[in-house]
């Protein structure tokens, strides 16, 4: 196991003290960016103290050509979010290359947001394309490919109350 579930619980209660602090006196318009993000969005969103407004975006891949010989990938976010004078907390379960992540916060700014911060539960530096720094994190990591508490690809483990790699043999259920 990479993180306990009581280390996260732990951790997503301090991020969300200083969230309510920093964020005082105002409405959170909160984004959550899925798969990945919801059970660490339901866990920061029930510990903020300040009104909240949830929203969720999913990201869509279409490779698009470019010449003869080359594609490029272009990103579409559905549904579109109304975030117009809003305090939007961006929230992902995890931050690799940055890309996706700064798209979104410069989307975000050109919807006409008031502001735009970035919350991730995990943050994996190495592997940062763009020069992004998140306002709130969980967890430094290393690892590249983890499951549990809200992670995971289409097999089963998104369920997992703490994170852990690929590579480890996480039980089939929650013994909390």
């Amino acid at each position: 196991m990479v993180i306990t579930a009581e280390q996260i619980q732990r951790r997503v209660h301090e991020m969300a003290r200083q969230i309510s602090a920093d964020f005082r006196g105002q409405t959170i318009y909160t984004v959550c960016v899925l798969e990945n993000g919801f059970v660490f969005m339901a866990d920061l969103v029930r510990l903020l103290d300040a009104p909240v407004v949830c929203q969720f975006m999913k990201a869509l891949f279409r490779e698009k050509p470019v010449g003869s010989s080359s594609t490029s990938i272009e990103i579409f976010f559905t549904p579109e979010v109304e975030v117009r004078g809003a305090h939007v907390l961006l929230v992902e379960g995890l931050v690799q290359s940055g890309v996706t992540s700064e798209f979104l916060m410069r989307n975000l700014m050109g919807r006409g947001a008031a502001s735009v911060k970035l919350a991730t539960l995990l943050d994996r530096q190495a592997a940062r394309r763009v020069s992004l720094q998140p306002d709130y994190f969980g967890f430094l990591i290393d690892e590249s490919f983890l499951f549990g508490y809200g992670l995971g690809g289409p097999q089963l483990g998104r369920n997992l109350p703490y994170v852990a790699t690929a590579f480890e043999k996480a039980p089939l259920h929650s013994t909390r």
